[in-house]
């Protein structure tokens, strides 16, 4: 089978999607004939990866390059301003769709590829042109995510998070083949429900062209328990993630402060990230006395997380707008139990077997269920292993290969249906 992929974000040396995006390529090439489309920033990443694969970089212009510098300035005053960076930053992203199109329309239509698929941006705000190339060769598109609402109770860390300019992302329904991306693609994937019944809405889209399937997963060689859990009667609680407003590092403090005397001085908190935030979370930590109990890493590399994963008891997460979500995967693939809020695609990796999981009614109700979780499985070590084990397993269908294999399983069905319509 050979694939075009179309990855704009893919490398390997960054977080987030860039990072998917690799994972993405590097678990297909193993299984297909790929070709790789990426922007030129990704080129010092991806030579190491390379080995004889075919990749082909689309360097940006220098009017766009100074322009992307400086949009970047201008939304980054005071941590990273996202929906506002996403807006400016587009027409560094519009100049690559435009020559994607303009480099791949022939080879696409002479049929030189059996499929091919959009990757990054993950955003569903994104077009993509080459979708016109493809009348005789299918095109899946994602899987993207977003879109998901504060919940009602928390319109203060909205604001905090500037979410009142998301109200720009209405202007992509006037982009150029907007549109037609969602609405000629053979395949939608989706990485989460919320997104998935968005665009059914927004495009009248067929439902057997949506899929769901979630764009994080796991690499089993770096993320894995250890051998035994120690007998003990210490609980280790680890947070990783980035110290904003919206990942609730400050609730989980504030549940710590609030657990029983005894539970409290018989866990151990620690706090894996860096951000805007750490400096007010340390003061909170300061201001209930926690300090002896709570570890601040800061920044640390995803080899050194992945020890502290396997050195904790029980993953706490309440973030409550979280689209992705990989460190949920990666605290279960290392057999921990995981603790989030019921909002978003992390809902969908958990289950009542792996952890639990908390309605987002309000900041206080977060704050107490997270205590009295802590505090559940504090006391009844037998169903911390339950859920431990139950976590391990799940994590399984969401390994590189597994993912890769059920997207072959769609990529194959696609092409099917495609010659059966041409036909």
């Amino acid at each position: 089978m050979k694939v075009l992929f179309i990855i704009e974000q893919c490398n390997p040396k960054w977080a987030s999607v860039p990072l998917v995006g690799f994972n993405f390529y590097k678990s297909i090439r193993s299984f297909a004939d790929t070709t790789l489309v990426t922007h030129g920033r990704n080129r010092e990443g991806l030579e190491p990866f390379r080995s004889g694969h075919d990749i082909i970089y689309i360097d940006e212009s220098k009017f766009i390059r100074n322009y992307y510098r400086i949009t970047s300035r201008i939304s980054s005053f005071s941590g990273v301003i996202w929906p506002l960076k996403h807006a400016l930053t587009y027409p560094a992203y519009a100049e690559f769709n435009k020559m994607v199109f303009s480099m791949f329309r022939d080879k696409i239509e002479s049929r030189e590829y059996d499929v091919v698929h959009a990757l990054t941006p993950i955003l569903p705000r994104y077009p993509h042109s080459i979708v016109n190339a493809c009348r005789t060769t299918p095109f899946i598109l994602g899987p993207v995510n977003g879109g998901i609402p504060y919940p009602e109770g928390f319109k203060k860390i909205a604001r905090r998070e500037f979410s009142a300019l998301n109200t720009l992302r209405v202007f992509s329904k006037i982009l150029p083949d907007y549109a037609n991306s969602y609405k000629k693609a053979d395949a939608v994937l989706s990485g989460s429900t919320y997104t998935k019944n968005m665009l059914q809405k927004m495009f009248d889209l067929d439902k057997e062209r949506l899929f769901l399937f979630p764009e994080n997963g796991i690499e089993p060689n770096q993320f894995y328990p250890k051998e035994q859990k120690d007998n003990k009667i210490i609980l280790e609680l680890l947070f990783v993630g980035r110290l904003v407003p919206y990942k609730g590092a400050d609730m989980l403090i504030e549940a710590f402060y609030i657990l029983n005397r005894e539970v409290q001085m018989n866990c151990r908190l620690t706090i894996v990230g860096d951000g805007p935030e750490l400096p007010r979370i340390k003061y909170l930590a300061e201001k209930y006395r926690l300090k002896s109990l709570i570890n601040f890493t800061g920044w640390i590399s995803q080899k050194e997380t992945a020890d502290y994963y396997r050195k904790a008891d029980l993953f706490c997460f309440p973030s409550v707008r979280e689209f992705g979500g990989a460190v949920v995967l990666e605290a279960m693939s290392c057999g921990l139990p995981c603790i989030i809020v019921d909002n978003g695609g992390i809902a969908e990796y958990t289950n009542d077997e792996t952890g639990f999981k908390i309605s987002p009614i309000s900041r206080d109700s977060v704050v107490r269920k997270l205590a009295e979780n802590i505090e559940i499985l504090f006391n009844d070590r037998n169903l911390l292993a339950k859920m431990s084990e139950s976590a391990l397993k799940h994590s399984k269908s969401f390994f590189w290969d597994s993912k890769a294999i059920q997207l072959l399983g769609i990529y194959e069905n696609v092409i099917k249906n495609k010659r059966n319509k041409n036909d």
